[in-house]
């Protein structure tokens, strides 16, 4: 294009020029020309090279508004099952060695034994004491249960009267109500703890000691109970015992500062024998001694008591249960000042039961007495992790209403012993004891005395 319009240029400048004879143009006319020529041919080259100017833009309609978007509301979607159950549990391996003493003993006098631990006897190398399961979780908003069995149960008879060891038994296996915004009341149904006896509710996975003491056990012998009980505990106090718990102090677990319950009465996993409840009623109640100041800063002292009203029907040698129901009537106080980092504990109580009288060779219902006494050390720190050495002292005077007959029991005791941790899922006992035992079997007289040395290695999961 640029090429047509120099030509249509060129033209017009020869007709532009006059006409005269062609000697009279001179060279330098000629070049002015060409020059004119040129400037305006450069001048159309930057013509066509401007980019061409842009258009007016258009005036846009306005954007209609949004329609609003409406989100339909929607209940929160509940965890599935698998999310709202737990599994855990706990296993105990012991070994027990009689040092001196009533090792064995003619017929009809006693042997140094223990009510609480079939492993404490002539023979017994490693035997497993508890050997537990626990499933729990939330059946919804205000409902949650606690399913635990125990595989190390013993069963006599099995040939010609020998034992067999770590059988499967029922434990606990009940469901919880719970009512108030802070879950501070809750109503219990099923087999569970009775809500006598500090200790006695402590879990053995938690306790210092390796037994009970039998004054507080023989209450409640095995700890549990069908039957159903209600509990309330204050906000208040739930913030002093997670404190507690958070400091990893060896709580009783949570049942309630206050609690009331009514039971069948003759024991775990035992059949109803009469028509008679079993009422128990307990009350615990933490206090803050940080306003004393001193060596009390941070310190908590624990007080409380219960008491419990039944009728029992004890096993009998003949077999079955007595005909005769009697009177298991008890109260008790206990007593904790927990270790920070020394502390003391102590529990007794008082009342009537079951018990053999070897005079008339029959049971009748006789007074009962007996606790114990203990301190321990808690150590936070050592070169073995997290360490609480104890000393305790217990006596009882009365009968054991789990056994045969319900037989009495004269228990006399001094246990010194060391728990440490050296790695959190493992905590090793060591301790000694020296007893004085009229042993659990009426058929029996005399107490056994000896020196008992005992292990215990104990895995959580």
């Amino acid at each position: 294009m640029t090429k047509r319009i120099l030509t249509a240029m060129l033209g017009l400048s020869v007709l532009a020029v006059p006409c005269a004879p062609a000697h009279a143009q001179t060279v330098e006319e000629l070049q002015r020309q060409i020059d004119e020529l040129k400037a305006m041919v450069l001048q159309l080259k930057a013509a066509q090279a401007a980019p061409a100017p842009a258009p007016a833009p258009a005036v846009a309609a306005p954007a209609p508004a949004p329609a609003p978007v409406i989100v339909a509301s929607q209940a929160p979607r509940s965890k599935p099952w698998f999310e709202r159950l737990s599994l855990r549990g706990y296993t105990q391996l012991r070994v027990n060695e009689i040092l001196s003493g009533d090792r064995n003993a003619p017929a009809g006098v006693s042997r140094l034994r223990s009510v609480h631990d079939g492993g404490i006897n002539a023979s017994n190398n490693l035997a497993f004491r508890r050997v537990r399961l626990v499933f729990e979780g939330d059946l919804g908003d205000n409902v949650s249960f606690y399913l635990q069995p125990d595989f190390a149960t013993s069963v006599s008879g099995q040939s010609a009267g020998e034992r067999r060891e770590n059988y499967g038994q029922l434990r606990d296996a009940y469901v919880d109500l719970h009512l108030g915004s802070q879950r501070q009341f809750k109503v219990r149904f099923g087999q569970s703890k009775v809500p006598f006896g500090w200790e006695n509710l402590q879990s053995s996975s938690n306790r210092l000691a390796l037994d009970r003491t039998d004054a507080l056990n023989s209450a409640v012998p095995s700890e549990r109970d069908l039957g159903i009980v209600a509990f309330y505990t204050p906000p208040h106090v739930q913030r002093i015992w997670k404190r507690l718990s958070d400091d990893k102090q060896k709580l009783f677990g949570n049942y309630g500062a206050f609690g009331v319950g009514v039971f069948n009465g003759q024991g775990v996993n035992r059949t109803e024998s009469n028509n008679n409840l079993m009422t128990v009623a307990m009350v615990t109640w933490p206090f803050e001694l940080d306003a004393l100041g001193g060596a009390l800063d941070g310190q908590v002292l624990e007080l409380g008591g219960a008491a419990m009203r039944n009728k029992v029907q004890p096993e009998i040698r003949t077999g079955g249960v007595s005909a005769a129901s009697y009177d298991d009537n008890r109260v008790g106080l206990h007593a904790i000042l927990y270790p920070q980092p020394l502390g003391f504990q102590a529990e007794w109580n008082w009342g009537r039961g079951p018990e053999f009288d070897a005079a008339t060779n029959s049971i009748a219902t006789k007074s009962l007495n007996g606790g114990y006494i203990q301190t321990m050390l808690r150590i936070a720190k050592s070169p073995l992790g997290p360490m609480m050495p104890y000393a305790r002292w217990q006596h009882y005077r009365g009968g054991w209403k789990a056994g045969l007959n319900a037989p009495r029991l004269e228990t006399d005791e001094v246990e010194i012993g060391i728990e440490f941790q050296p790695i959190r899922p493992l905590e090793f006992t060591l301790a000694y004891a020296h007893m004085k035992r009229l042993e659990a079997d009426e058929r029996r007289s005399g107490r056994a005395e000896g020196d008992l040395l005992r292990a215990q290695l104990q895995w959580n999961y």
